[in-house]
């Protein structure tokens, strides 16, 4: 919350200036906590009469126990995982924030809420777009995906040095979607900003996370993207034709989220001539130490970073030799205490094992485990709470 304070505290003043209304799922998993920080923060800084609009009912933890449906993970329903299970999120889809904006919010802060829908709800406000008219919810929705992960469609997840190369990516533009009431839609950036708005960027943006490109389901509308057309029509803008719907799905995708045991990890690095010897080394040495003292660990990984922790073992080395390695285990357990001795292990080198090992660190900590399964909507009820400054 102290977070959110901040980004609130630089933000507040200059779009209340401006006449500029916020959306934000900065709620996380207590939206009206969020509106009373945002509340305050106007306050401390002058604003009074700031209407501050909290989006709930994403929370159906008690509509996933009783319903118990099947998980989408595994072969079982959500009771397979008993006591384990700390909470059950919806997302829910642009009604519950255009209702807000309808009752004047200023600012609206909600939970679980679909990417693509934080940017649907202001256009089907603003447009007076029907909840039925899927090829409208299906273009709005699409220039929300596009913006959801902010600079990475400006070039930030593009930028590949002498292969895609970005300019300025320091200074990196957030990308401005201009929509008209039909839904046709343009993608730019702050003038002078860093980064490109392009089509080559436009499109590795736009089949980010779709799993069909044909049928993207949103609480609010399945998208088809597949026969969308980008065109270049100036610098940094590009134009997005072809984007048609279909209707809703029956049912909302939820988050379930469980404890799933405990993570012990440890890192050593080592450089120089041998480096690699010596941190492989040390991988055996704590492999050992770990089975002479019994750990049990359910899964557990010994990686060299620089050589073979991205792929997963293959231990090939890269033409010339690295001059650095950092070695690193990491280990699943049932238990704090169990999850702390891996770490304890692989600092203890720093000592007892290969020669010039340093950077030790070590740490361990409670997993939360994250499973899908899909409800009807009729048993999510979405609200609306209002505040003022």
């Amino acid at each position: 919350m102290i977070f959110l304070g901040e980004r609130m505290a630089a933000v507040l003043e200059p779009c209340v200036r401006r006449g500029v209304r916020v959306v934000t799922n900065m709620g996380a998993a207590n939206p009206l906590a969020a509106a009373r920080v945002i509340v305050e923060t106007a306050r401390g800084r002058g604003l009074r009469g700031l209407v501050v609009a909290a989006v709930t009912g994403d929370d159906v933890l008690d509509a996933v126990r009783a319903a118990d449906p099947p998980l989408l993970e595994r072969e079982s329903t959500v009771a397979s995982l008993g006591d384990a299970v700390v909470s059950a999120n919806a997302y829910l889809g642009c009604e519950p924030v255009v209702r807000a904006l309808e009752r004047g919010a200023d600012v609206v802060v909600t939970g679980r809420v679909a990417d693509p829908s934080l940017y649907l709800a202001p256009l089907v406000h603003e447009f007076g777009w029907s909840a039925k008219d899927w090829d409208l919810l299906a273009r709005g929705t699409a220039a929300g995906h596009l913006l959801e992960c902010a600079g990475q469609v400006t070039g930030g997840y593009f930028a590949d040095p002498g292969v895609k190369d970005v300019p300025d990516l320091a200074r990196l533009g957030f990308p401005i979607a201009q929509v008209t009431s039909d839904g046709s839609f343009t993608v730019t950036k702050v003038a002078g900003s860093g980064g490109r708005v392009t089509v080559r960027t436009m499109t590795e943006q736009l089949l980010y996370e779709v799993h069909d490109p044909a049928a993207y389901r949103t609480p609010d509308v399945v998208a088809d993207l597949s026969q969308a057309r980008l065109e270049q029509v100036g610098d940094d803008e590009v134009a997005v034709f072809g984007i048609v719907g279909r209707e809703r799905p029956d049912s909302l995708k939820v988050s379930v989220a469980y404890r799933d045991g405990y993570v012990g990890t440890g890192e050593i690095s080592y450089a120089g001539p041998g480096a690699v010897a010596r941190g492989r080394l040390a991988l055996e040495v704590v492999k050992e130490r770990l089975a002479l003292i019994g750990i049990p660990a359910t899964e557990i990984c010994f990686q060299l970073i620089g050589v073979d922790a991205v792929h997963r073992g293959a231990g090939h080395l890269p033409p010339a030799e690295p001059v650095e390695v950092r070695a690193r285990v990491a280990g699943r357990t049932a238990s704090l205490v169990d999850a702390r001795r891996i770490g304890r292990e692989v600092t203890a080198l720093w000592l007892n094992g290969p020669a010039g090992g340093g950077g030790a660190t070590r740490d361990a900590r409670e997993l939360i485990g994250l499973a899908s399964v899909f409800l009807p909507r009729d048993q999510v009820s979405p609200d609306v709470t209002l505040l003022e400054s």
